[in-house]
């Protein structure tokens, strides 16, 4: 591909998916809201790139987003490496994200579960985890959605094949919802 072809591409699929998206943005954002008003926590979870998204997501809400705001509870899964490699060693690495959520995750916490092809065995037995404990799980996807998709509340497929059209659909819904979620907060705040 050109460079040209890329953009053009890149342009195709963000457009799909301005078209596609905001109503499953919109469920996750609530979700989200409802759950840190409640005192819940965001949890987050990916490998290679995706696992640098779900530390975005994380960075995003505990430090902030555009303007300054109170600290939201927000934890990356994939961020620790001590504990990675420990409960790889222990228990496979299959089990690296499943085992933190059987730790960390309480009843309506929110799981923003990263896979580009919805099969990655770590992130779908996260998934399985946080559904058994009562969490909210959000899927982000490439278009066919994996055996992930069958384990969440809600699913973001982003509409692509390609790996790199998907994660960067991706890295734009996590700024939607962190723009989103201030929003939310600014609007309660003022109430």
């Amino acid at each position: 591909m050109t460079i040209h072809e890329v953009f053009a591409d890149h342009s195709a699929v963000a457009a799909r998916a301005a078209l596609e998206l905001p109503p499953v943005l919109e469920r996750t954002v609530a979700a989200m809201h409802e759950c840190l008003r409640a005192g819940g926590k965001i949890l987050a979870c990916g490998n290679g790139g995706s696992a640098a998204d779900a530390q975005h997501l994380a960075a995003e809400l505990v430090g902030r987003f555009r303007e300054e705001r109170q600290a939201l509870a927000a934890i990356a899964l994939n961020a620790d490496t001590a504990l990675l490699t420990a409960l790889g060693n222990d228990y496979g690495y299959e089990r690296v994200f499943a085992r933190q959520i059987e730790a960390l995750a309480q009843r309506g916490d929110v799981l923003l579960a990263f896979s580009t092809s919805g099969n990655s065995p770590n992130v779908v037995q996260a998934a399985q985890a946080a559904r058994r404990l009562g969490c909210v799980v959000v899927a982000f996807t490439g278009a066919r959605g994996g055996e992930l998709a069958g384990h969440a509340d809600v699913v973001l497929k982003a509409p692509s094949s390609t790996v790199a059209r998907i994660q960067e659909v991706h890295t734009l819904c996590i700024h939607v919802l962190c723009e989103s979620l201030d929003a939310l907060i600014r609007a309660g705040q003022a109430s």
